[in-house]
């Protein structure tokens, strides 16, 4: 249970913070509200402790509610056992424990609790039900959230459309801000709130109001009525950023005439942090930036974002799925990263094309725009804006490092022309092609093999038993090719990547050479080393730990085109 503290009769501090229970950890958590461009922040307001906690081992808090008398109520169940059945039976570590303090025989002892403070005395006792319609709207100005909730409420059941004026002049003219927005909406609720009322609401030096005036306005469009549907789009340039994220997300929800345009524009142009954020999960449907990420990385995302959102927006979209060529709706101004092959293909890709761009068709077809080299902005800009774009669309790529760009900047020194898209594929390692055609053999679970090589990556092939020194996977492929690198993908088995690893060759079975050695960080584990010829690869697992070895998807690399054939 949670409420926000709406009363009148406890200390004025208290008013607007979300309180919310814990009835597992027997206690109430009191969180201060802080919203800072248009992005609602929460805080703990007794940091080391909570609002209130109990050593009770029967508090149970698990509902609050605002009372008549600008109080608070607490919901306490006060119960032993709150756990389901499962975690309970008998052998368990809980049921011994609940046993000891006999906490199954406490049950049906629930009780209210009411918060009062010494320097404030309740309020008067309401009797709403025996006034009239035109006393109810005076209690639209009340302090006590409770009493202008209860008039709203009354207001709307009675539809007594005698009020209509004195609620438009409490709308437009009411000393409290939130009184005139309990006004507004009880004029909804009458369906007394007309375009031409709405359209003046949209003018109030009240950001919250002409917040409001958009939500209302959908009731209307929503019954046929379209003349508030212009008005309603130019607020996405409204500064308020509560304002114009209201506008995206009314466009969004009603699906008003390009609103996926006006969602991309205000992700460019607005200044406020939560239009753009807002706007990017809008388009996207992912929420940014990803988990788990380190204090590094969340900078550097933000840093890469804020490159996207100021530049490469206006051709690849906020949404990342490329912008409609304003010359034809048939082309598109950038590829999608959707499943682009040099987003998700080998990580020098994307990096060769910001240093040196990117021309002609890509991946056989053709674009309006075309990618031109980013260099001049510096090594770790590049990293940067990657690193945003390979953890953003539905990519979780890892990240790149200034080191990493700098290595291929070196690589391809001198180079001064772009690539085209079959030039720049056959200049890394690829995966082989010819998966059907390979032999595998292992340590473990040698049937389950081929589910690295079906294609499929919710499947897996997994050791089953703790990952120690000595596992072994090989493949045999049917001729001798220069090899140049493995990639292990334990994807959803996030942890199951090997501890350690080694990797040796073979043309013939029989003479072995290790290429590589190594540990794995992550999920998917990219193994590469100078070509070598080699008809048979082993993959060694030299680590240990208590989780099992799987490998859901299994990748060969052959090196690159011009080197790809065995002489």
């Amino acid at each position: 249970g949670e409420e926000i503290f709406r009363g009148d009769r406890l200390p004025e501090d208290l008013r607007g913070d979300l309180l919310f229970a814990e009835p597992v950890g027997r206690l109430i958590r009191r969180s201060s509200v802080e919203v800072r461009e248009g992005i609602t922040y929460l805080k703990n307001a007794h940091p080391g402790s909570e609002f209130i906690r109990s050593t009770d081992p029967n508090f149970r808090p698990v509902n609050m509610s605002n009372g008549p008398d600008g109080r608070l109520y607490i919901v306490d169940m006060y119960r032993g056992i709150i756990q389901q059945g499962n975690w309970t039976r008998k052998g368990s570590y809980l049921r011994g424990v609940i046993d000891e303090y006999g906490l199954a025989k406490n049950a049906g002892r629930g009780r209210i609790y009411r918060l009062v403070h010494e320097d404030y005395e309740p309020d008067t006792q309401p009797n709403m039900l025996k006034e009239t319609p035109a006393q109810l709207v005076k209690h639209l100005n009340h302090p006590n959230g409770w009493w202008r909730d209860t008039a709203q409420k009354l207001l709307i059941l009675r539809n007594d459309q005698a009020v209509v004026p004195a609620l438009k002049a409490l709308a437009q003219h009411g000393e409290k801000e939130v009184s005139r927005l309990h006004a507004f909406w009880t004029l909804e609720g009458l369906n007394a709130a007309t375009p031409e009322f709405i359209r003046s609401m949209l003018q109030s030096s009240s950001a919250q109001v002409r917040r409001a005036a958009i939500r209302i306005s959908e009731s209307l469009i929503k019954s046929g009525n379209e003349t508030l549907i212009s008005d309603i789009l130019s607020m996405a340039r409204d500064p308020h950023p509560d304002v114009a994220t209201q506008a995206l997300l009314t466009s969004k929800f009603l699906k008003l005439p390009n609103n996926r345009e006006l969602i991309s524009r205000a992700v460019a142009e607005h200044a406020s942090w939560g239009v753009k954020t807002f706007g990017q999960q809008m388009l996207t449907g992912s929420v940014p930036p990803p988990a788990k990420l380190s204090t590094d990385q969340l900078a550097q995302y933000r840093r890469g974002q804020v490159i996207y959102q100021g530049l490469c927006f206006a051709c690849h979209g906020a949404d990342g799925k490329g912008v409609v060529s304003p010359e034809s709706p048939d082309f598109k101004l950038a590829p999608s990263f959707g499943e682009s092959k040099i987003l998700t293909g080998h990580h020098d890709l994307a990096i060769q094309v910001l240093l040196h761009g990117l021309t002609g068709p890509v991946d056989g077809k053709a674009y309006s725009g075309e990618m031109v080299s980013m260099a001049s902005n510096g090594d770790a800009w590049i990293a940067d804006v990657l690193s945003y774009v390979r953890n953003s669309f539905g990519h979780r790529r890892g990240f790149l490092s200034e080191k990493e760009v700098r290595r291929v900047k070196n690589k391809y020194k001198g180079r001064d022309s772009a690539w085209t898209f079959e030039e720049i594929m056959e200049s890394v390692p690829r995966p082989m092609m010819n998966r059907s055609q390979w032999k595998l053999t292992g340590s473990h679970k040698v049937n389950d093999l081929p589910l690295m090589l079906d294609g499929k990556i919710a499947t897996r092939y997994t050791t089953g038993s703790s990952m120690q020194p000595g596992m072994w996977v090989q493949v045999e492929i049917p001729e001798v090719q220069q090899i140049s690198g493995i990639i292990l993908d334990a994807a959803n088995s996030g942890g199951d990547y090997p501890r350690g690893y080694q990797i040796d060759l073979s043309t013939d079975n029989n003479k072995w050479k290790t290429v590589a050695e190594g540990k794995g960080v992550r999920a998917r584990t990219v193994i590469e080393f100078d070509a070598q010829p080699a008809r048979f690869v082993r993959i060694t697992q030299t680590g240990k730990h208590n989780l099992y070895w799987s490998i859901h998807e299994l990748d060969v690399l052959e090196a690159p085109a011009k080197m790809a054939k065995h002489e």
